[in-house]
């Protein structure tokens, strides 16, 4: 007879999720998601591609990358629904935070909060990489949905990540420019698209600098590249 421990710390579980075959089907950013940092800037880029159970092309034009803080940005990876109330619920609180203190959130801080939501929130299937930039320095994390935080030089996320991640191992080094980060970042998305059926329809791209952050979309990654 299995009699359980009143004092046991319960571990949980993940949720489980049923196939795309079943009866339950959500939208996914499938997702190519890419975090680079620079000397002192940030560069995130992502493919624009969205499916609907991992089979179909459900949305060509999806931005997959939000301003969360007025010098850091966030990425959609996973289920769409919960990326969307994820980033809305980490842009409240360093809204709330900078309200009542009168000064923005640190970025480790934000990274560390953005971790403890996942670990505990309702915010399921979703894999963001979050960059930002303070007076510390640019800095890129990855969080995986159970909640874990790995910060790194460069980072990436989704479906085409092994296509990626071969560009930026052999083209990245410590002392990128904005713009050679910015290169750097479309020729990885680019591999992946060209290899990874859930990434592509183009790139969108945000620069996290000291001074905010800007986020342009184009459909053609060869834009950025211009023409290379």
């Amino acid at each position: 007879m299995n009699v359980e421990d009143p004092y046991e710390p319960e571990l949980g579980s993940l949720p489980e999720w049923e196939s795309a075959g079943g009866d339950t089907k959500h939208t996914e950013t499938g997702t190519t998601s890419i975090g680079v940092t620079t000397a002192d800037s940030v560069v995130i880029a992502t493919d624009r591609r969205a499916s609907l159970g991992g089979r179909v092309v459900s949305n060509k034009n999806v931005t997959k990358v939000e301003q969360v803080h007025d010098t850091a940005a966030l990425t959609m990876v996973g289920s769409v629904g919960g990326a969307q109330s994820f980033i809305r619920s980490i842009r409240a609180e360093a809204n709330l935070y900078e309200a009542r203190r009168d000064k923005p959130m640190k970025i480790d801080a934000l990274a560390t909060l953005a971790s403890n939501f996942l670990r505990g929130g309702p915010f399921f299937m979703i894999n963001p990489i979050l960059g930002g930039v303070d007076d510390t320095g640019p800095h890129v994390y990855s969080i995986d949905p159970a909640g874990g935080l790995s910060e790194d030089e460069y980072v990436v996320t989704g479906s085409g990540m092994q296509f990626a991640m071969g560009v930026l191992e052999q083209e990245y080094r410590e002392d990128l420019s904005h713009e050679e980060g910015i290169e750097i970042a479309a020729r990885a998305v680019q591999s992946a698209s060209e290899r990874d059926t859930a990434s592509g329809n183009g790139i969108t791209i945000a620069e996290v600098t000291t001074e905010g952050v800007e986020i342009h979309e184009h459909e053609d990654i060869d834009d950025v590249l211009g023409g290379a």
